[in-house]
């Protein structure tokens, strides 16, 4: 999915402050985002925020849904970044400029890897209701000028102690994903039983998000309302969580290692520079053809826009934040 908002944050991604204390959660609460304009779709966005830019490799959290809107994005493009699709309900047409046309469904991974330039289209199918969310995932340097990629998985559901697992990237609970990342990472649906309680055994060298979908969930000792995003540092071996309604609940578990290159994000493109961010709009709004083709086309996309401008740079450059310092445990 594109970034709609026509005057992009300016956001510059680090590294995050290591945090050893289990009992230690910090809540990221979403803010509303429409995308599209007046008639747009609302989401719950999560990542990046000024206090933590990133999980692991996961730099863009969107959760959207349910919702009757019909999601028309056109060709837009992206750079040093692979994009993961995951549902709950709805179907959304994928084509891109590598070739790509895949239909994203529910419990399936679409991993589209942008690399050095791609351009792709989402079109929701009319008629259902759509309700999931958009992850990006920054690619390390030395793979940000990567081939253009696309991974479809559909992991089989994994029985847990008052829980369903769905590892779509990684390894958890016995599960491990075919799907290649650039870093280590973990993500996986969890669907809990009403009332339960689970513990997941986890990398303690991960740090992690709890994306809450549905439901009121205890992330240690620290609960989460609907579209929170709970942190937990690295340095912890288990993940505690507990349903805390009788009714089923679900969360989306992102992680991995700490990301520690610093980024600067600006619309659709993941750079390392202010200026890189500037060649990269540049090359998207003249459509060059020939070797400064970065993007490429999408074919057989059938919108009555026929690719999406980006919005104007701001006035002040892109600056990424400095590395942050480990905290130490009090």
């Amino acid at each position: 999915m594109s970034n709609l908002e026509t005057a992009p944050a300016e956001v510059a991604c680090s590294a995050s402050p290591v945090e050893v204390d289990a009992d230690i959660v910090e809540v990221l609460n979403p803010r509303a985002v429409p995308l599209g304009g007046p008639r747009a779709i609302h989401v719950q966005r999560t990542l990046p925020q000024r206090q933590r830019s990133l999980i692991g490799a996961w730099c863009f959290v969107d959760h959207y849904g349910p919702t009757d809107h019909h999601m028309d994005v056109p060709p837009h493009p992206h750079t040093g970044l692979q994009t993961a699709s995951w549902l709950f309900s709805g179907e959304v047409e994928h084509r891109d400029s590598a070739g790509v046309h895949a239909t994203v469904r529910p419990g399936e991974l679409n991993l589209m890897t942008a690399g050095a330039g791609i351009c792709h289209s989402e079109v929701s199918i009319p008629g259902q209701s759509l309700h999931g969310v958009q992850l990006w995932i920054a690619l390390p340097d030395s793979a940000r000028d990567t081939d253009r990629g696309f991974a479809h998985h559909r992991p089989e559901p994994v029985a847990l102690p008052g829980a369903i697992a769905r590892v779509f990237l990684g390894q958890l609970a016995g599960s491990r994903s075919p799907v290649s990342t650039f870093t280590p990472l973990i993500g996986a649906q969890l669907d809990l039983d009403p009332s339960a309680s689970l513990e997941l055994d986890v990398d303690p060298a991960f740090e992690h998000g709890v994306l809450c979908d549905q439901g009121d969930i205890q992330l240690g000792r620290t609960t989460l309302a609907a579209a929170d995003l709970g942190y937990q540092g690295p340095g912890n071996s288990i993940l505690r969580l507990r349903n805390m309604v009788d009714r089923p609940a679900r969360v989306l578990l992102l992680g991995g290692t700490p990301f520690c290159e610093q980024l600067v994000m600006w619309w659709n493109f993941v750079a390392r520079s202010h200026d890189e961010i500037v060649t990269y709009r540049r090359l998207w709004q003249e459509d060059q053809d020939g070797p400064e083709n970065r993007f490429g086309a999408v074919e057989g996309y059938q919108g009555s826009v026929i690719r999406l401008p980006a919005p104007p740079m701001p006035t002040t450059r892109l600056l990424p934040r400095p590395l942050p310092q480990p905290k130490e445990r009090s």
